[in-house]
């Protein structure tokens, strides 16, 4: 190939990049599992992982890790190292999803109503019953915040569709606006009458990954596993909606169908994830920002690397909440907004000065 014909982007290829996401993840999950206010010394976590996995358990690794520390890292770090990845790489996954059928850069997982939903359907469960389900043998929380997040991004796309929407994603989206008010006044209207639950409420909303466990990874996997297979196969698609919905029906893509699908396959997963770590904004915003200048617009790079990027930047963002007001906890949605909205600045600011 001449030198001519060669395109020069400027950017690594994306065969390079994806594994080393992939890596950078694995070093952030063990540094995110090395910290906590009880367990062993920090330095030993890595052996005592290293020397619990196959093949690596041959080489004869002795951490000096008791069966007591095991369990704290086990059961009370990973879960939540875990969780906040799947909730980051999901989020992320979301955004750059939302971001390819809008065509508009600016827009979240959260840009039909989705976090307003789940939001709305915590708050009526915990007015309600006054707690996180205690008495109860499926936490209600989650599961209503899950359904209503679903609800709202359903009355969304059926009211933006009988206004044209499926023709131009500008309806669409001021649809999920005046939901997105609605779903907030609601909220509001009910914590007026329930003053007592108001900081129970915004714990939530907030964000929180403190209480996770190996149930609530369990728990969202399956809609996540679903959301991601979906996602995936619609890649090339998603290259294609870049050019228009007019020249991408003339190149043969069934542009509404499309969007819808991807619209319901990103939704499914953002429900599920703010349905057990609450609201936590900018990660969809923000991640696939930071991937596409690394590594390039075209999806099937970006959605790979969505997933690595984002699950390791909210790990990493978690390290700060867990550590800044030990043995208190910063809400993890505060954390990424003091890193995301500068980030998000910056990140314009470079796209102004690059155009």
């Amino acid at each position: 190939m001449s030198d001519r014909a060669r395109p020069v982007t400027g950017r690594l290829p994306g065969t390079v990049w994806i594994p080393a996401s992939a890596m950078l993840l694995v070093i952030v999950a063990v540094a995110g599992a090395m910290i906590g206010p009880a367990g062993p010394d920090w330095w030993r976590v890595p052996l005592a992982l290293a020397e619990r996995i196959p093949l690596l358990d041959r080489l004869g690794i002795d951490s000096g890790v008791t069966e007591r520390e095991w369990s704290i890292i086990w059961n009370i770090r990973m879960p939540r190292v875990v969780l906040a990845g799947i909730v980051g790489a999901t989020l992320s996954l979301g955004g750059a999803s939302y971001q390819g059928v809008f065509r508009n850069p600016l827009v979240d997982p959260y840009l039909l109503g989705a976090a307003a939903g789940g939001g709305l359907g915590a708050t009526l469960v915990i007015a309600t019953w006054g707690g996180f389900g205690d008495d109860w043998i499926v936490d209600p929380v989650p599961v209503v915040a899950f359904l209503f997040a679903l609800g709202t991004v359903a009355v969304t796309y059926v009211v933006g569709a009988s206004f044209g929407g499926l023709r131009t994603t500008s309806t669409l989206v001021l649809a999920g606006v005046a939901m997105v008010s609605l779903m907030t006044a609601i909220q509001t209207f009910v914590l007026q009458r329930n003053s007592d639950v108001v900081r129970e409420v915004y714990n939530w909303i907030l964000g929180r990954l403190s209480t996770a466990s190996w149930n609530d990874v369990g728990l969202v996997l399956p809609y996540v596993t679903v959301s991601t297979v979906i996602l995936f196969l619609h890649r090339r698609h998603l290259d294609v909606l870049r050019v228009g919905d007019d020249e991408a029906t003339a190149l043969g893509v069934p542009v509404a169908r499309v969007r819808l699908v991807v619209v319901i396959a990103a939704t499914l997963g953002t429900a599920a994830v703010v349905a057990v770590s609450g609201l936590i904004g900018f990660v969809g915003l923000v991640v696939p920002h930071m991937v596409r200048l690394i590594a390039g617009s075209s999806y099937r790079v970006v959605l790979p690397m969505t997933i690595t990027f984002g699950a390791a930047f909210l790990i990493l963002a978690d390290i700060p909440g867990r550590t800044l007001s030990a043995p208190a906890e910063v809400p993890i949605g505060v954390v990424t907004a003091f890193i995301g909205a500068p980030f998000f600045i910056v990140l314009l600011r470079t796209r102004q000065v690059a155009r």
